[in-house]
């Protein structure tokens, strides 16, 4: 896996091994204590104001070793936060930000720093112990623990899967009238493909600008009539409402947000990250890389679910403002959706939002079915990499095959594509929450973590992050009940 793809390209497909691993290619010669190839010392001038061509040359190549550091801590973190703005992602918030309005603006506030807590420790799990969740729980728990979270995670990625491949052929449809499961059936196989023949790492960093069409939202914001004081009012002001519906919307954003197949995935690419860079090891075996690399993984982890719920809080924002404005209180077609688009982009709308379904659907397919495929992968002792080859990782690859078809399989029970995405996000939501009661008792045990176990800022949040998924689950359980 890559971040998006923003080191200096290296021929050498080691280089692509794995996020940053260009970047961070310095560890192979000798590091700094920041975790970087030190700066080539420059010799000493006594010219004065005229400077030899060492000297002029030397500022630019300091400029550019400033970016490489600050670009280095980037990784796993950023591309499961743009992953985490799926399809699935994008009809949950505009559902909820048409039927309520600015009213659930303030989840974005909430989820942040449970979403970034959870992620972290999950990053933490897999950089420490340089093995998976699954693996983890394999080794230190009960067998039956295993099959729960491998189930849990495999039957919520697959729905998710199915649901994010129907949206992108039911986007598709706006531009190119054809059927839509043609479409569905084209996506599903081309990723697959992509998958199995190309690494992971090569054709993300193409995916990355088809997802930068999501900040159309952000400018949206600014072409649209918007009472700002409203808009600040409910973001720090939360209104709840015990109402099926509400509690419904509330695990969906929770459930998009908070997913359970980006713990899998997060940590098993921090595994990826010390199988792939030479010199790296798990931190329980070499403790003095742990400062770099537990610093590394807090930056890349909190800009990336910031920059996951900036996008999420104004594809909210922008709906409350267009469709639920005008009265528009449910999104039931892609199309709908793409009207939110329209003040920016006007005839353009569709273009734009096919562009964000679909490179959002291609960067997250393969996140949702290689997650799945490292679980089963690591509770079996495959092989599991998505930058081997096929023949490498037999299995691995078939499961990804499996969890794939299986998806696209779905959209042929004639499900509708948007709702299928809402309650897709639904239940995300309603499996999260014993998933991470699962995790944090794996952060904080001696066993799985020796003297690595979390610290207190974290065991806070990430407990308070269960706490909230489970008590919104409930909720969501007795109003379906009483309803």
């Amino acid at each position: 896996m890559s971040q998006l793809n923003i080191e200096i390209p290296e021929t050498n497909r080691k280089a692509h091994a794995s996020p940053g691993a260009s970047l961070r290619r310095g560890h192979q010669r000798g590091i700094t204590p920041e975790g970087h190839a030190p700066l080539p010392s420059s010799p000493p001038s006594d010219s004065g104001p005229g400077q030899t061509a060492a000297g002029k040359d030397r500022k630019p190549l300091d400029r550019k070793s400033k970016i490489r550091r600050a670009l280095a801590v980037l990784g796993p973190g950023l591309v499961t936060g743009a992953s985490d703005d799926d399809p699935s992602g994008i009809a949950t918030y505009s559902q909820v930000g048409a039927q309520f309005g600015y009213g659930m603006l303030w989840t974005m506030v909430l989820s942040y720093p449970l979403m970034a807590a959870i992620q972290e420790i999950s990053a933490r799990v897999g950089r420490v112990t340089g093995c998976g969740i699954s693996a983890n729980l394999r080794r230190c728990y009960p067998r039956w623990l295993l099959r729960f979270a491998v189930t849990l995670v495999l039957v919520a990625n697959v729905f998710n899967l199915g649901a994010d491949v129907g949206a992108m052929g039911a986007a598709a449809q706006l531009l190119l009238p054809a059927r839509t499961w043609l479409y569905i059936v084209l996506f599903g196989v081309a990723s697959l493909l992509l998958q199995i023949l190309v690494p992971y790492s090569s054709y993300v960093k193409y995916l990355k600008w088809l997802t930068l069409s999501l900040f159309a939202y952000v400018a949206t914001a600014f072409f649209v009539h918007l009472s700002w004081y409203q808009v600040l009012h409910a973001t720090l002001l939360p209104h709840l409402a015990w109402s099926k519906d509400y509690l419904m919307g509330l695990i969906a954003v929770l459930g998009t947000t908070i997913s359970p197949y980006l713990f899998f995935w997060q940590a098993s690419q921090e595994v990826e990250e010390v199988k792939n860079n030479r010199g790296e090891e798990a931190l329980k075996r070499v403790p003095r890389q742990a400062p770099a690399q537990l610093g590394r993984i807090r930056k890349d982890t909190y800009l990336g679910m910031a920059l996951s719920n900036l996008v999420a809080f104004f594809i909210i924002l922008t709906t409350a403002a267009t469709l639920h404005a005008h009265g528009q209180t449910d999104v039931a077609t892609a199309a709908q959706a793409a009207q939110a688009l329209a003040p920016l982009a006007g005839r353009w709308a569709a273009g734009l939002f096919v562009c964000g379904i679909i490179g959002t659907g291609m960067l997250a397919i393969p996140v949702l079915a290689g997650s799945a495929a490292y679980a089963i992968g690591e509770s079996f002792k495959w092989p599991a990499s998505l930058e081997k080859k096929p023949e490498q990782a037999v299995g691995f690859y078939l499961t990804i095959g499996a969890a794939t078809l299986a998806g696209v399989g779905l959209n042929f029970l004639h499900i509708d594509p948007i709702r299928a995405l809402f309650w897709a996000a639904v239940l995300n939501g309603m499996l999260a929450a014993p998933l991470m009661a699962v995790i944090m008792h794996m952060a904080a045990s001696r066993d799985v973590m020796d003297k690595f176990t979390i610290p207190l800022y974290l065991r806070v949040a990430g407990w308070t992050a269960t706490a909230v998924m489970f008590g919104v689950s409930i909720g969501v359980i007795a109003t379906w009940k009483s309803s």
